[in-house]
């Protein structure tokens, strides 16, 4: 047997020994709920033996004494003495019911399900006769109630024991996934290392040729943002390292970028003060934030409309806003489009939202939020971050 089979059958192994166990106190469970139940049926058949030997002798015969002293000692298992006149005497139950009729035949029917009803007679020596004098119905005692629930009680137990092993199996096979993606995310950055390297090596030499120096300068362009792009893929899975930096900059370049590469059927528009804003970020995450969102309202808005990058300041804050009038969110939405997976598109991996707020509220404490939106006018979405001096 290999190695990678090996775990499988552990798990079956440990599957089937759980299921022998449970099984097996199942079923022990069900042979004491059994004895015990035929110990009471035979503690009731004692008690019908002395209702009989009460009815027949005497009280003052040393036989009816103990018989009483049988019939005061039971006092576990509810019950109901009918007599062949239909005269119903209950006993162990509540005070306040034992003089109800119609709640004593309501009972009567219930313990003829629980237990089979003992019929009570004696024999007479005159006439040679049995002479029945009643009927004894009696449920079970509250001991024996208890136990029968046990099993449900063991199930249930098990079955939360099996939930809470079956996301702990399955947190622990997650995060070994995300170990292996952030493993292939920056073997990925370092295998385009080389590459981009060469690049720019092309690049100084493309630089002493007779080339427009406007086409080189786009290059270069092209390359730093495969740097960057590069440099956020070997951040992930590590605690990125924040710098104090001007949010207003920072968003301006990114910005600018999107500009130059983004259709002319939208229309950008940037508002923010002339005076710099300071909080603590990791440039390049951030920018990848503002990127992820402001590519979510382009396709929001198909391609083409109006969009706004605003930056307000407020106390100890700073707010970054990116407006659209795109087809906007339903608010029962409002939370599920920052989960991993969730798009409105056709195609797409849903994961531009997540990856913005893992990135500004795990790495920067910060907040992002849909702010407003309304369907067919569309949407503001809202960055939060703390400011520095």
């Amino acid at each position: 047997m290999t190695l990678k089979n090996r775990p499988v059958l552990i798990r079956w192994i440990l599957i089937l020994a759980s299921f022998a166990i449970v099984s097996g106190i199942l079923w022990n469970t069900y042979i004491f709920f059994q004895e015990f139940k035929q110990e009471e049926r035979a503690k009731m058949e004692i008690f019908a033996e002395a209702v009989a030997e009460v009815n027949q002798n005497s009280l003052q015969d040393d036989l009816s004494n103990l018989s009483l002293k049988i019939i005061s000692s039971n006092t576990s298992n509810p019950r109901i003495f009918v007599t062949i006149d239909d005269v119903m005497d209950a006993q162990n139950m509540s005070e306040d019911k034992m003089s109800d009729s119609i709640y004593l035949k309501k009972k009567v029917k219930q313990f003829s399900k629980e237990n089979t009803p003992i019929d009570i007679s004696y024999f007479d020596e005159t006439t040679n006769q049995r002479i029945k004098v009643g009927t004894l119905y009696y449920g079970d005692s509250e001991a024996l109630n208890k136990l029968k629930y046990y099993p449900l009680a063991l199930l249930l137990i098990i079955a939360l024991f099996g939930a809470v092993a079956y996301f702990f199996f399955s947190a622990s096979k997650a995060s070994e996934q995300n170990k292996l993606w952030a493993g292939m995310a920056k073997e990925t950055a370092h295998q385009i290392g080389t590459p981009l390297s060469s690049l720019v090596g092309w690049t100084e030499i493309l630089k002493t040729e007779n080339i427009d120096p406007e086409y080189v300068r786009e290059i270069e362009k092209d390359i730093n943002r495969l740097q960057t792009i590069t440099e956020r893929f070997s951040k992930i899975g590590s605690i990125p390292k924040l710098e104090r930096l001007d949010i207003v900059q920072e968003t301006k370049d990114s910005y600018d970028y999107l500009l130059s590469r983004t259709s002319k059927l939208v229309n950008f528009t940037f508002e923010a003060p002339e005076t710099p804003i300071y909080s603590d970020i990791n440039a390049q995450l951030y920018s990848w934030t503002i990127e992820n969102m402001v590519k979510n309202a382009i396709d929001a808005m198909k391609g083409k409309g109006d969009l706004k990058l605003e930056i307000i300041p407020a106390d100890n804050v700073v707010k970054v806003l990116i407006t659209d009038n795109g087809k906007g969110i339903p608010k029962r939405n409002f939370k599920k489009v920052f989960q991993p997976g969730f798009t409105s598109k056709k195609r797409g991996w849903g994961l531009g939202l997540s990856l913005a707020k893992r990135i500004v509220e795990n790495y920067h404490d910060g907040k992002v939020k849909v702010l407003k939106s309304e369907i067919g006018k569309g949407t503001t979405m809202q960055i939060l971050l703390k400011t520095v001096v």
